[in-house]
């Protein structure tokens, strides 16, 4: 069975140029405690920088050690979210190239998805007509557009665009709104909270919104099995249940809608990929990811507790439900 891994980033030292000089004042360089280079937002560390982030022949060496064969990469955050239109364009570019070129080097081995300046709504839908071209097999999009909510009526056209093309879509965590706010800074709380606070707060908000009615086609992925709204399941139902706001716009209880998007499997214990297929509804819902190359990233290890499922699942998780997705 091909192991794929449908959560794994690459960037390029051309990217990170740019990011470091359009970026300000949100986004800079910078180190952390350990001296580790970094990209900080707000002053405080954002993104530790790893050298296989662009060196896919590292890249391919660990698959090769962790037994993964196919790598669906996508660019992390911030993605193309900086700068002007010109630099947010240019940012998106410069990964899809890169990316479409690796595919080309290695056709057997990397997969993509699209980059978009989403903020820009004519340049967005032009460059997913490109990236497509050019062989993407779905869209990476952040799950908040530089503070901006994914429902929001900007964004509908792209929206559109990937849903007619029923296209996979990989929502991806950044800081959430109000970060600071929260306080987040400290004790460095945006990877373990933060981020999996934002992916909850999008997919809900879409859900109550009605986003999934309106976008019935496109093939949605919640990153990090879902942040933490297998948790919250049952109580997004009992809150659709008992306050009329919940239920202004969708009559559907909540955990239907859950078991209408996929989720990766970066989960760091078998008991939150258990509970994240129970609230998927099924493991065909479930794709492995790693989060490589980011240093909490874990491709082994996820792919580990993949297999400590009865085998017929672990087969359809490693990457018969990835292969079924994408059309691989």
């Amino acid at each position: 069975m091909t192991v794929i891994d449908v959560h794994t980033h690459m960037l390029t030292r051309e990217y990170l140029d740019l990011l470091a000089a359009h970026g300000a004042p949100k986004y800079r360089p910078g180190t952390n405690a350990a001296g580790e280079r970094t990209i900080r937002m707000w002053d405080a560390p954002f993104m530790t920088l790893t050298e296989p982030m662009w060196d896919y022949d590292l890249r391919i060496a660990d698959m090769d050690r962790a037994g993964v064969d196919v790598a669906i990469v996508s660019l992390t955050c911030p993605n193309a979210y900086f700068g002007d239109a010109d630099v947010s364009l240019k940012a998106a570019r410069i990964v899809n190239d890169s990316m479409a070129e690796q595919q080309r080097l290695r056709p057997d081995r990397i997969r993509w998805l699209a980059s978009l300046p989403w903020q820009h709504e004519r340049l967005a839908l032009e460059e997913l007509e490109r990236a497509l071209g050019l062989g993407a097999v779905g869209v990476m999009v952040i799950a908040n557009i530089d503070g901006v909510s994914l429902t929001d009526p900007a964004f509908a056209p792209v929206w559109r665009a990937i849903d007619e093309r029923a296209l996979p879509v990989l929502v991806h965590p950044a800081a959430p709104q109000g970060v600071q706010e929260m306080g987040m800074d400290r004790y460095g709380l945006v990877p373990p909270v933060g981020f999996t606070f934002d992916t909850t707060l999008a997919i809900s908000r879409m859900i109550f919104d009605g986003f999934f009615d309106r976008y019935p086609s496109l093939k949605l992925i919640a990153s990090h099995g879902g942040g933490t709204l297998p948790y919250l399941a049952a109580r997004l139902d009992r809150c659709h249940e008992k306050l009329p706001a919940c239920r202004e716009v969708v009559e559907t209880p909540p955990s239907e809608y859950l078991k209408r998007i996929w989720y990766d499997a970066v989960l760091y214990s078998p008991a939150a990929l258990h509970l994240c297929i129970e609230v998927a509804g099924s493991d065909e819902r479930v794709l492995y990811g790693s989060d490589y190359p980011h240093n909490i990233g874990d491709m082994e290890g996820c792919l580990a507790r993949v297999d400590t499922l009865p085998s017929a699942a672990a087969r359809r998780i490693r990457g018969g439900n990835a292969a079924r997705l994408f059309g691989l």
